[in-house]
């Protein structure tokens, strides 16, 4: 591409690119290699993964969306400055291309090498951790990497949106409905309607209403592909318990694998702040908060594997053995379930008629977005939908908070019910419950019913937001171990009086968060009697990794 000669350095209002010290520079050099790079020369390629981290010692580098098609211009960094964005660090494709804009000299870093680098230099790697995150946000805001086309009114085309929006995977919508182009363009490739929703990435059809499984392998994200894997630590669950086991349990040796079946960051990564976790006076958003964790995780050596859904779970030969979606099994020595909850259904008539394209159980920037300007309801009086009201009122129209009960501060903490009540975009109605849901194609409206008076009201809605609890994803565990009558997993004393066959019955067994068989342990909110916090799941999966070293010892 033909570079203008007044183009120059991108400014760096946000502090995503800083520049490298002569000591950091110094601290990489052994590690890499100085290299020469000319004009027009691709050092990393949309689409492919970035294996390499290069910092700039002379001379311009270009990061352009689209390279060889659009050009679209993002960036361009001179000396001091290093490139790249958090691909390198987790081993997803580049969703950028970076061009040489200027001769100049580069060193070049193997990503093995940078994630060891950062591991065991605290302040280089808090310098590029936090430049790659807000790379990524700028990246995502950007609309940057693959394109998703479908119909606004299309279930699949929901399903991937939000797939790719809780994996913080950078990509932009367009709809059908709206772009005649778009439309045209699908025609001319001959796509049917019953193949939409498409993925385009690269500028080429890619996949035809894909799987989330199948989407995640073309940007990067691992999947089991073969028919048996084993380890000595299995997490299914990647929230924050089970993010803390894939910590501790791979810093302390153990082959350790984690399975999601959507995203890292359970329940907690759609929070769009959380204000009142340890470490983090001014808050920090579920998302950053699981991408920290898991790259914490894999410096270690945990590895990932996101969408992966575990569908039963037996025992043979004293391993445990989990049956994955796609048909493999993974064998492994000892197990921790953190599968979570999963927020409860409103009980009303036409609810699964919405759900495609009104309903939401989680308040993100995806939510944000599909519902900006309109009329929204929340529903609930917790914590969850207390954040979801405050951070949705930035971008919807207007949000009406529908609590069943008498008083905000009921179920809520009360610093989020004082801040919610001082809000002017947020109406409060209390002993309010919802009956009908009105609407053709999209919701229109909310038919509510006061559960003191009986008076009902007719509530203007483009979209609602449900938070009235959560049931523990436990379905898929069948018979396997001793559930309580709410199907939560009972663990330590509560496992004995279960009566379960196959409860430890040695002195000191169960341990504490050890299940009714022997080697799977629970942690988070799964868990029966569990402390729904943040901050106990995480202290519960560092826990069960103790656990697991006792009982690992003791079968010695």
């Amino acid at each position: 591409m033909r570079w203008p000669p007044e183009l120059g350095e991108t400014p760096d209002p946000q502090g995503a690119y800083p520049r490298l010290s002569d000591a950091q520079l110094q601290a990489l050099a052994p590690h890499g290699e100085r290299r020469r790079i000319r004009q027009d020369e691709i050092l990393y390629a949309e689409g492919l993964p970035c294996t390499e981290f290069f910092a700039i010692l002379a001379g311009e580098v270009a990061t352009v969306e689209g390279f060889g098609t659009d050009d679209q211009v993002i960036g361009v960094h001179g000396a001091g400055r290093f490139l790249g964005e958090l691909n390198v660090l987790t081993g997803q494709v580049s969703f950028v291309t970076g061009v040489v804009a200027k001769d100049g000299e580069v060193l070049a870093v193997p990503a093995g090498a940078l994630r060891r680098l950062v591991a065991g230099d605290l302040a280089l790697g808090d310098l590029i951790l936090r430049a790659y995150l807000i790379r990524r946000t700028m990246l995502i805001g950007l609309g940057a990497g693959f394109r998703i086309i479908g119909s606004r009114f299309s279930a699949d085309s929901r399903r991937l949106r939000e797939f790719a929006a809780r994996n913080r995977l950078p990509h932009r919508w367009i709809d059908l409905e709206q772009d005649e182009e778009a439309e045209r363009f699908l025609r001319s490739m001959s796509v049917t309607p019953q193949e939409t929703p498409v993925v385009i990435w690269r500028g080429e059809t890619v996949l035809r209403n894909p799987s989330n499984a199948e989407l995640a392998r073309a940007i990067g994200l691992s999947a089991p592909q073969v028919q048996e894997t084993r380890c000595d630590l299995l997490v299914i669950g990647a929230g924050p318990a089970g993010l803390a086991a894939a910590v501790y349990g791979a810093s302390e040796g153990l082959t350790t694998m984690v399975l999601d079946d959507v995203a890292t960051g359970g329940q907690a990564g759609t929070s769009s702040r959380i204000e009142n976790y340890l470490g983090f006076p001014s808050g920090i958003s579920g998302g950053e908060l699981a991408e920290r964790a898991a790259i914490q995780a894999g410096k270690f050596g945990a590895r990932f594997h996101v969408p992966t859904q575990a569908c039963g779970l037996h025992l043979n030969a004293g391993d445990h053995i989990v049956t994955v979606g796609e048909g493999g099994t993974i064998r492994t020595r000892t197990l921790i379930i953190a599968t979570g909850v999963r927020y409860r259904r409103l009980d009303v008539g036409n609810l699964e008629r919405f759900e495609p394209t009104s309903i939401y159980y989680a308040a993100t920037m995806f939510e944000a977005q599909m519902c900006e300007r309109d009329p929204i309801v929340v529903v609930g009086g917790g914590n969850s939908a207390g954040q979801a009201a405050l951070f949705l009122a930035r971008y919807a129209a207007r949000v009406r908070l529908l609590v069943r009960e008498d008083a905000l501060s009921r179920n809520m903490s009360r610093y989020l019910a004082v801040e919610i009540e001082r809000h002017p975009r947020i109406q409060i109605m209390l002993n309010t419950e919802v009956r009908e849901l009105m609407g053709e194609e999209k919701l229109a409206a909310v038919v509510a019913e006061n559960n003191v008076t009986g008076e009902r009201s007719t509530i203007e809605a483009r979209a609602m937001f449900i938070f009235i609890g959560a049931e523990p994803y436990t379905a898929w565990l069948a018979d396997e171990i001793a559930l309580d009558p709410r199907g939560y997993i009972l663990t330590g004393a509560d496992a004995t009086r279960s009566g379960k066959e196959g409860t430890p019955d040695f002195v000191g067994r169960p341990f504490p968060l050890e299940t009714s068989r022997a080697g799977v342990f629970a942690a988070g909110d799964v868990r029966s009697g569990s402390v729904k916090r943040v901050a106990a799941a995480v202290g519960e999966g560092a826990m069960a990794v103790r656990l697991v070293h006792d009982y690992l010892q003791a079968g010695e």
